[in-house]
Parts: structure tokens; sequence; C-alpha cells
């Protein structure tokens, strides 16, 4: 671990003590948890302390865990990325949602700002709810799809299709008509793959 990485260490858990998980140092980065009712709390002091000054949520995006092999733990989680342009250190911060079928967790906008949009792609795709925003609704997928297509249990195709009816002359659902299949790559090229130009 670096000298720099072990003093932002030593003082996150002079600072915070057991309001934080147990910083933990992987591939360089280093990364702590947070319970989600201390989430707030330590987010805003990790931006507006001078020991510090994480002024930028350079990312946010949501995790489901479900089908982590051997995990145990909560299924759902907000991850953010927080940098210090005063200390030149980063952070990585994990959130876990409390209830897995319904999960909510902080907005972080009134500290950031930028959380705006992350934070509503993270709740499109992952369905996780973030109280406090100001604003949150689907910003990829369409105001009507049905579910959250980055959950591990999305199916494939999707539970819906939309398409132009001509006939009713407007956009409509429909169950989805696509037969999931199974691609199988083509490993052997033919004899002539090469010959109609190219490199032959």
């Amino acid at each position: 671990m670096s000298a720099k990485l072990e003093r932002l260490c030593r003082q996150l858990k002079e600072s915070f003590g057991d309001r934080i998980g147990e910083p933990v140092l992987s591939l360089g980065e280093l990364t702590v948890a947070i319970p989600a009712e201390n989430y707030l709390d330590v987010m805003r002091q990790l931006r507006d302390d001078p020991a510090f000054r994480f002024e930028q949520l350079m990312d946010l995006s949501g995790i489901d865990y479900s089908e982590f092999t051997g995990y145990q733990g909560k299924r759902f989680a907000a991850v953010s990325q927080l940098l210090s342009l005063t200390h030149n250190w980063r952070l990585r911060v994990k959130v876990f949602a409390v209830d897995d079928e319904f999960p909510i967790v902080a907005s972080v906008m009134d500290i950031w700002n930028v959380a705006n949009w992350y934070e509503r792609e993270a709740f499109d795709l992952f369905g996780i709810h973030f109280e406090g925003h100001v604003d949150l609704r689907r910003i990829l997928t369409d105001y009507g799809f049905v579910g959250h297509p980055f959950r591990k249990d999305f199916p494939i195709s999707g539970y819906v299709e939309m398409r132009y009816d001509p006939e009713q002359a407007r956009v409509i659902y429909q169950p989805v008509t696509i037969e999931p299949r199974e691609v199988t790559p083509r490993i052997v090229r033919e004899e002539t793959y090469a010959k109609g130009g190219g490199r032959g």
C-alpha cells in the first residue's frame, strides 16, 4: 500500500470509527462500505472535512450481487467513485440497500449535483430508489419500459416489445415475440472465405 493510501486509510478509521466498514485495498484502490443509516453524514463529511476534501463525485452506479458466487450479503448496492483534487487521491464507497425487494438508499444529489443523472441511471437499470432525489425517473429506457434490465433476473429478451401499428396509427406494446435461441459461433470457415477480395 502506498504511503498516501495508508494515510487515507488511517484517517478514515480515526474519523469515522464504527460508522464505516473496514477499508479494503485491492489493485491499488481503496474501498469502504458505509451502512445505509450513516451514508449521508459520512459522504457529506468526506466532501467537507479538510482531511479528506473529496470535491468530486466521478461516478455512481448500481450493482446486483445476486449471482456472485459464494456471496451471502445484501443484493443491491450503490457504488460511488470519489476524487480529491486537494489531496490527489481516490476512494470507492459502497452502500447496500437494506431491503432486497424494494432497494432504497439516500440520494447524494445535495452533496454533489452531478449525482442527478447517475442516480437516475441506477434507478432505471437496477431499480434502486434514491430517497431525496428531486426527479427520479427513467433516463435510458422508455417511460413505459417494464422492469430493470441490469438486474440479474431480467430476461434476455425482456417482457414486452414496442412497435408501431399502422392500423391504430400509434405505438403499441405487446408480449415479446422473439424466440430465445442459443447462438453457436462458427469456428470453421469455408474454403472460399479469403478468395472473394480483401487479402486472399
